[in-house]
């Protein structure tokens, strides 16, 4: 599968989008976070203006839920299109059958956690899972400052990926930049959510081929 870089368009100018997406062509996929102001104390997109952009933008739609009733909510994006969905462990009552749903839909299921809640107790999860989520911030906010008490998490999850053999995706969402994706991708990261370091660059685009030819570098 190799490295793969998705810029959160939660640092964009959000009243371009169609524009904004356009600047990244290099972007394996489109991060989007939809805040509900419970979940988290934060209130973003929602769904009307993901299946727009998604009229627009080439790559495929990352979405992360950071909502509350995540059982409910979560396959509607799916049926909308999102090629990925994240729900978080902390808000979904039933994570496989909510895995299995958006599956089913045909979109990749993921899991956030949190940075306080361990991977230990939804090992068994993983076979269910196409992506797995660490948060290296609290969720909510973009701009924040990378937690690196959760590096020996990344390294806990990836070996418990091989442990039972899923070819699960990784994926670290928060303060990641030239200066940290280098640890991630040694931790057993593949997939990297960038926001403010991509879109306050002068050129987004070349900050999204430079963030990956650095964790590149790293997981070799």
């Amino acid at each position: 599968m190799g490295i793969q870089i998705t810029p959160s368009i939660l640092n964009a100018d959000l009243s371009r989008l169609a524009d904004e997406v356009a600047r990244i062509p290099s972007a394996d996929w489109v991060h989007v976070d939809v805040m509900d102001n419970h979940f988290v104390p934060n209130l973003t997109l929602g769904l009307p203006v993901i299946e727009a952009l998604s009229k627009h933008a080439s790559q495929p739609i990352d979405v992360h839920l950071m909502i509350e009733d995540a059982d409910r909510w979560a396959p509607a994006y799916a049926e909308a299109g999102c090629g990925s969905v994240t729900f978080h462990a902390e808000a979904a009552k039933a994570p496989v059958r909510l895995a299995r749903e958006i599956r089913a839909q045909g979109s990749r299921a993921s899991m956030a956690l949190k940075p306080a809640t361990p991977i230990e107790p939804y090992e068994a999860l993983l076979p269910e899972l196409d992506m797995l989520l660490i948060m290296t911030v609290e969720p909510g906010f973009g701009g924040q400052k990378f937690l690196d008490l959760c590096l020996p998490k990344i390294r806990t999850a990836r070996e418990l990926m091989r442990k039972h053999g899923v070819e699960t995706w990784l994926q670290v969402d928060g303060g990641v930049s030239l200066e940290t994706i280098e640890r991630c991708a040694e931790a057993g990261a593949d997939v990297f959510v960038a926001g403010s370091a991509v879109y306050s660059a002068d050129d987004p685009d070349a900050m999204v081929r430079e963030l990956k030819a650095t964790a590149e570098a790293a997981s070799a």
